[in-house]
């Protein structure tokens, strides 16, 4: 008997975070830091003051030539040619029947090169479907293998990039980067990209370089940060950081079977574009009862997760997608698909928690916004 059974990949700084104690998990097929010390104490510490994390376990490619912004008008929900060198774009990869693939950041480079970052678990599906698409005089190259992403976020961020030893020559400077925005730099000599980017709704920055320099950054960035308050947070702080500020995950908010106008992202379709990926089958598409997503808030400590029930009366109409108790908030959240008929502001529902109800109210996205 053949064993079909694949050991997680293991990120470039997988022995750094050994020696800094971290538990792990298998995410997206990558064995990946949960926790360092505590998941509250990581979540509050990105709130407060800032936080380190290994992202490398996200898939980058490069899309290069003289049809490069041609390729990705098809092969995205967005339109990408008209983006400017220097900015990003939040995007999505659909199938041809409308569901998402993939939610993708585009990063434009120059005017015939562009770099898309997605979902680690979804790299083989990303890169499928980009080959499905006619290319043209366009070149896709997986840059996954050779690159790492650290990110560090938090009200503290760009002080302590600004004063880490061996970052140089950051153009534009981090003061005067936007947000979704990006700029080159060197550390150590070799090449550092810059993105005003982030999955946890604080002000933050994410940087990728060769593997070979990713460790010694990580510290460089860890000493300078220390006296701020900075510490290593894993997916669990990440998590919830992502779940206050509404941003969706895929295989909770997005799947195959959700179309971005059930998601609340109908926004990134680019529906007057000649031909993408997709185009066809959302027009086809009925969503007369289709499911939508919606932000939920409870009182007390009892939180709704993934795969429970919420209900109108004795009537189910949808499910949690994700759920926690906010470290910031201090009181239950969660996104969930509902019925139409119960999406709207306002509308009490409740969550069956493990056989009891509890009280929950619709409200508008996202649960916690940053002070500017």
């Amino acid at each position: 008997m053949t064993d079909t059974t694949t050991e997680p990949r293991r990120s470039p700084l997988h022995e750094l975070h050994e020696r800094l104690g971290a538990s792990f998990t298998d995410f997206g097929g990558w064995l990946m830091p949960v926790r360092y010390t505590s998941d509250l104490a990581e979540h509050h510490a990105v709130r407060r003051a800032a936080g380190i994390f290994d992202i490398s376990h996200m898939a980058e490619f490069r899309i290069d030539g003289p049809d490069a912004a041609t390729f990705l008008d098809r092969a995205l929900a967005s339109r990408l040619s008209t983006m400017k060198v220097g900015k990003a774009k939040y995007s999505l990869v659909l199938a041809a029947d409308g569901g998402i693939v993939d939610d993708v950041i585009v990063y434009r480079i120059a005017d015939d090169e562009f770099l898309v970052i997605s979902n680690a678990g979804n790299r083989a599906e990303v890169a499928a479907a980009f080959t499905a698409v006619y290319l043209g005089d366009a070149r896709i190259q997986d840059l996954t293998d050779r690159m790492s992403l650290i990110a560090v976020q938090g009200p503290e961020a760009r002080g302590i990039l600004e004063s880490t030893a061996g970052i140089a020559d950051v153009a534009p400077a981090l003061a005067d980067m936007t947000y979704y925005s990006w700029a080159r730099g060197s550390f150590q000599g070799r090449s550092l990209f810059v993105a005003r980017t982030g999955y946890t709704g604080e002000d933050g920055f994410e940087l990728m370089v060769p593997n070979e320099v990713a460790e010694g950054l990580w510290q460089a960035v860890t000493e300078a940060g220390r006296e701020a308050g900075l510490v290593p947070a894993g997916l669990a702080a990440r998590d919830t950081l992502r779940l206050e500020a509404g941003m969706p995950l895929y295989g909770h908010e997005l799947s195959r079977d959700i179309v971005p106008a059930q998601a609340g992202l109908g926004r990134v379709v680019v529906t007057d574009k000649e031909e993408f990926v997709g185009k066809d089958g959302l027009a086809a598409r009925d969503l007369d009862g289709a499911p939508v997503l919606v932000g939920l808030v409870a009182e007390g400590r009892r939180a709704g997760r993934a795969g429970y029930a919420v209900l109108a009366g004795d009537d189910t109409v949808g499910e949690i997608t994700s759920g926690a108790l906010s470290p910031t908030l201090g009181h239950p959240v969660a996104m969930a698909l509902v019925h139409p008929s119960a999406s709207a502001e306002g509308t009490a529902l409740t969550i069956d928690v493990r056989g009891t109800r509890i009280p929950a109210t619709v409200t508008a996205l996202p649960f916690y916004r940053r002070q500017k």
